[in-house]
């Protein structure tokens, strides 16, 4: 996923605390996302990486071990959260990191879209998500749903409160 976004920090590093703090969030205090197996592999200012190992409670086609498209849905909403997240930490590294975090709190999904592109048949899943555009209310994400092999099987946009 590349973009050109110069309205978002590019060259931030995040404390480890930080990072922490939202995988805490998203793996774990979150449980649904903890139900489905959801882990943050990566949280960067440009972008969010994930994975799922899939697991006989998401198959959605019993015949051919097809993951359901809510689950989909689901991890693509979340990395897209996230990568707003992560985006709005990078703006206001000037605050510290639990007020960052804080926001967390005001943040919510506005509008979600969701392409299923080919069926999710697989092991093992990858989640790409950046952010768009992150602004004083709202923020807009990108998100892929691919294989391990890089094959792209569902695509998302998202729209997040920020405030």
């Amino acid at each position: 996923m590349t973009s050109s976004r110069s309205d978002l920090p590019s060259d931030v590093e995040f404390e480890p605390e930080f990072t922490a703090a939202l995988q805490d969030i998203y793996e774990q205090k979150i449980l649904f996302n903890q139900w489905m197996g959801l882990k943050v592999e990566s949280v960067k200012a440009t972008g969010i990486v994930a994975s799922l190992v899939m697991k006989p409670e998401l198959v959605g086609h019993f015949a051919y071990h097809r993951i359901h498209g809510g689950v989909i849905s689901a991890v693509l909403d979340a990395m897209g959260s996230l990568a707003v997240m992560a985006a709005l930490g990078a703006k206001h590294m000037d605050e510290p990191v639990a007020k960052r975090v804080e926001r967390f709190a005001r943040h919510g999904t506005i509008d979600l879209r969701i392409d299923f592109l080919r069926p999710g048949i697989g092991e093992k899943f990858i989640i790409h998500a950046q952010a768009m555009r992150v602004g004083a209310r709202v923020g807009n994400a990108r998100m892929e749903f691919r294989s391990v092999d890089g094959k792209l099987l569902s695509t998302g946009t998202a729209a997040y409160l920020t405030s």
